[in-house]
C-alpha cells in the first residue's frame, strides 16, 4: 500500500458517521470546543504543523482542523495517541471521560445517568424489545426504520448511546432488573431474520443473570393492563423513585407518590398477566428454534 493509499484509508476510517458534534447540545459543544482548543495549543507549543500532527496520530489534516475547531468529536484512541505525541503526561488522555459522553445524545446521557444510580428498574415497552436488551445490529435496524429518517450520524450516535447504557449489567452491586416484553416483538423480524436470531440469543443470555427477571406477555391474553403504553419505574438507594409513562404527565419523569403508585400498580398487574420467567425462557428458546 502506498503512503497516499494509507492516508486515504485513515481519513475514511476516521470520518465514519457518529462523531459529529450536536449543535443543540450546549454542554457537548462546550466540552469539544475546550478539548479542541487544548489540542491546538499543545500542538503549536510542540512546534508541529496540523498535517505533521495528523500523520503522527493517524488522522488527516482536515480532520485535525475539525477537531481543533470543535466541529468533530475526537476518538478516545486519538487522545491517547496525542498524549504520547505531545508528551502531555496524561493531561490529554484525562479528557476522554467527558469526550466519550458527548458522543451520546443529551437525552440518552440523562437517561443513562438515572439508570446508573438506580437499585431497581421495572421496564415495559409494548412496541419494541427494550433498549437495554437490544443488540447493536437490532438497535441500528430499528433506528434506520424511523420516519422522518435519521441521518446516518444520528443513527450511529444513538446506537452508541444505547449500547453504553448496557454497562448497567456490569455494575457491582448489580441492580434488580425486571423486563416485560410483548410476544409479537419477539416474532416480528424487524430488519430481517438475520437480526432477530442473535437478538433472541441475547435475551436468553441476559435472562440467565441472577439480578434479571425477564417475562413475556403472550399474544393470546384477553386482559392486558399495558394498553396505555410503556412503563418505566426506577428506584434508588435512598428510597426515592422516578417513573415515566406516556399517559402520566405527558410522558415526563414523575416523582409524585400518587403517580408512582399508579405506574407500579399497572406494572405489577402486567407482570402477573405475563408468563413466568421460566415460561418466558421456554418461549424464547422455542422462537429461536423456529428462526
Amino acid at each position: 500500500m502506498s503512503a497516499d493509499d494509507e492516508t486515504r484509508q485513515l481519513k475514511a476510517e476516521a470520518d465514519e458517521p457518529g462523531w459529529e458534534v450536536d449543535p443543540d447540545d450546549e454542554w457537548g459543544v462546550a466540552v469539544i470546543t475546550t478539548v479542541g482548543r487544548q489540542l491546538k495549543l499543545r500542538r503549536e507549543a510542540a512546534g508541529m504543523r496540523a498535517a505533521e500532527f495528523g500523520a503522527a496520530v493517524g488522522y488527516g489534516e482536515a480532520l485535525i482542523y475539525k477537531i481543533e475547531g470543535g466541529k468533530r468529536i475526537p476518538r478516545p484512541e486519538l487522545l491517547d495517541k496525542a498524549d504520547d505525541v505531545l508528551d502531555a503526561k496524561g493531561l490529554v488522555s484525562a479528557m476522554k471521560e467527558d469526550v466519550v459522553k458527548v458522543r451520546y445524545p443529551k437525552k440518552v446521557r440523562d437517561l443513562a445517568e438515572r439508570e446508573s444510580k438506580a437499585v431497581e428498574l421495572q421496564l415495559y415497552d409494548p412496541l419494541n424489545i427494550h433498549g437495554l436488551l437490544q443488540t447493536p445490529e437490532y438497535a441500528r435496524g430499528l433506528l434506520l426504520m424511523r420516519r422522518p429518517a435519521y441521518t446516518q450520524d444520528e443513527v450511529e450516535r444513538m446506537v452508541a448511546g444505547r449500547m453504553a447504557r448496557q454497562s448497567i449489567y456490569q455494575r457491582d452491586p448489580a441492580p434488580e432488573l425486571s423486563f416485560v416484553l410483548e410476544e409479537w416483538t419477539l416474532r416480528r423480524p424487524l430488519g430481517g431474520r438475520a437480526l432477530l436470531r442473535p437478538q433472541l440469543e441475547r435475551l436468553l443470555e441476559i435472562g440467565r443473570m441472577r439480578n434479571v427477571e425477564l417475562q413475556v406477555m403472550p399474544m393470546d391474553r384477553e386482559e392486558h393492563a399495558g394498553v396505555d403504553g410503556s412503563i418505566e419505574v426506577l428506584k434508588f438507594g435512598d428510597g426515592s423513585a422516578v417513573g415515566r409513562s406516556p399517559v402520566v404527565a405527558n410522558g415526563r419523569p414523575v416523582t409524585d407518590p400518587k403517580q408512582l403508585h399508579i405506574l407500579e400498580l399497572r406494572y405489577g398487574i402486567i407482570r402477573a398477566q405475563a408468563l413466568t420467567p421460566r415460561e418466558s425462557t421456554a418461549l424464547i428458546e422455542q422462537l429461536l428454534g423456529e428462526t
